[in-house]
């Protein structure tokens, strides 16, 4: 039976996304090496959701393999990919850069070799918005320079658009970069702020707001986020030869290749972020007002209009009310009453 592999299907946007697939009926087949990044109970809960499904087949494997990688496209007849498996996190990248490298840069090399080898159908990838790094121009535009990265992560999610850029050109493998601004919702990674935010307000510790909360971020609810990459997935990107296309266009090429900006289009201050927050939880939250940390930029904002021109992307959640839906399966999944005021 032919399937869509979702790489990273474990993980909290790879979880959302193969949900859906199965949700409209497609054959999934699930690959995640269950990294102890964070808490791989989670990971297993997840999986679990998946895996009532028989739809879903799962395969522990790490995608840095390239024999196991061979025989993951070997065995199965994949028509496309979602590639999600990443080693994620700005300031992990700073002590742990080995991570990113072979989780970021050898797994992309060899899924670049499967689809290529087994004639996938369409690549979709996971960038990010870090590769704007030192980009001072908002909102940030996929027409933008994206030359200058603050972090290791950052840089190897520039190195995987460079790398799906040669893919297509040389062989003509349709490839469609996403990158992701700020995503957050139920079922997200324990390392996130949001996660993090909750759980400390909820105990009374105080949690660490960075730049004094004078931050702005595009927070793009994850079921929005999961629209785009389905509606993406569906529209192939086709080689264009006629010269209609301008090779200084970094977002797009003569080759089958595309890079888009997934994000809310409404940046937040964090302050505003946390206050929203202990709204949502009726507690004050406790702050250590810090610096800007190395490899974090002030501000992300996405221009997504090529994305809701191309594939009709429209991210239509607000944030009180994503920050109601993750605060309640936050209460939920571990079984925490809000504490009486």
């Amino acid at each position: 039976m032919s399937a869509i592999l979702v790489t990273g299907a474990a993980g909290f946007i790879g979880f959302h996304v193969s949900k859906r697939l199965l949700q409209d009926g497609r054959a999934v087949i699930g690959v995640d090496s269950l990294s102890d990044y964070y808490d791989v109970q989670l990971k297993m809960d997840r999986l679990e959701q998946l895996k009532e499904c028989s739809a879903f087949r799962f395969s522990n494997m790490d995608l840095a393999d390239r024999e196991a990688c061979e025989k993951l496209f070997g065995a199965n007849d994949i028509v496309e990919v979602i590639h999600l498996a990443a080693q994620a996190g700005v300031r992990y990248s700073l002590v742990n850069p080995h991570a990113y490298v072979d989780s970021n840069l050898v797994s992309f090399v060899n899924v670049l070799e499967g689809c290529r080898h087994r004639n996938v159908s369409h690549l979709v990838y996971a960038s990010s918005s870090s590769v704007y790094g030192a980009n001072k121009n908002l909102p940030y535009s996929v027409q933008d320079n994206v030359d200058h990265p603050v972090s290791l992560y950052a840089a190897t999610k520039k190195a995987n658009e460079l790398m799906a850029h040669t893919y297509s050109h040389l062989f003509g493998l349709p490839t469609t970069g996403l990158r992701f601004f700020t995503v957050y919702g139920p079922w997200g990674r324990p390392d996130m702020a949001l996660y993090r935010f909750t759980r400390a307000i909820l105990a009374g510790e105080a949690i660490d707001v960075y730049n004094h909360g004078r931050m702005r971020r595009d927070f793009t609810y994850v079921d929005d986020v999961v629209e785009g990459i389905v509606r993406t997935v569906q529209r192939i990107p086709k080689a264009l030869r006629d010269g209609s296309v301008d090779e200084t266009d970094p977002s797009r090429s003569h080759a089958p290749y595309r890079v888009y900006n997934i994000g809310n289009h409404q940046p937040v201050e964090l302050i505003e972020f946390i206050t929203i927050l202990e709204q949502t939880l009726g507690r004050k939250a406790k702050k250590n007002m810090l610096p800007l940390q190395p490899g974090d930029v002030l501000e992300t904002f996405a221009n997504v209009d090529e994305l809701m021109q191309d594939v009709g992307y429209r991210p239509s959640t607000p944030l009180d009310v994503g920050l109601r839906r993750f605060v309640d399966w936050y209460l939920s999944y571990h079984g925490v009453d809000l504490p009486s005021s």
